[in-house]
């Protein structure tokens, strides 16, 4: 099974997949942990979103073929990847009905709210699931990047909200 783990920043992805985790013993890819081990140190001030977002595809080249493995292994794979957009969460909808792989979107529908509070509250205190800070101007960016799952997308899917 894949799982698909959809929300706008800071709506507690990476701590949802570790609780889902902890239900399937599966494997969790963060693409937060990638970038930041693999490219943010090479990242200048001159690199915008398209040098991001080309880093970003290349990891899911690899990742596809990591969950791959673990399909075939039947260990479940719960993608941490921030699937902002409709289209990239297209990519992996394609990708599971190509190879006959199980599908499920978790939505966490958080409040701006509750999600800003969460952020900064990451940011200054660092804790488990901090991998590097995120600013305000890029939590405000965010809200206007992230498009919500829709009713289609979330057939079969689960919708978390607090």
């Amino acid at each position: 099974m894949i799982h698909l783990i959809v929300g706008n920043t800071a709506s507690g992805k990476t701590t949802y997949s570790n609780k889902l985790k902890a239900k399937t013993k599966g494997i969790i890819f963060s693409i937060d942990k990638w970038n930041n081990t693999l490219f943010f140190p090479d990242k200048n001030p001159n690199h915008g979103l398209e040098w991001i977002l080309e880093r970003i595809d290349r990891a899911e080249e690899m990742i596809m073929d990591l969950v791959q493995q673990l399909e075939f292994s039947k260990t479940d794979s719960i993608l941490d990847l921030g699937l902002s957009k409709y289209e990239h969460r297209e990519k992996f909808r394609r990708f599971a009905t190509e190879n006959g792989f199980e599908l499920k979107t978790h939505f966490l529908d958080i409040s701006k709210e509750i999600r800003l509070e969460r952020l900064m509250k990451r940011n200054n205190e660092k804790g488990a699931t901090f991998v590097f800070e995120v600013t305000k101007e890029n939590f405000d960016f965010m809200e206007n990047y992230f498009e919500k799952p829709t009713i289609e997308e979330m057939d079969d899917g689960i919708i978390i909200t607090e």
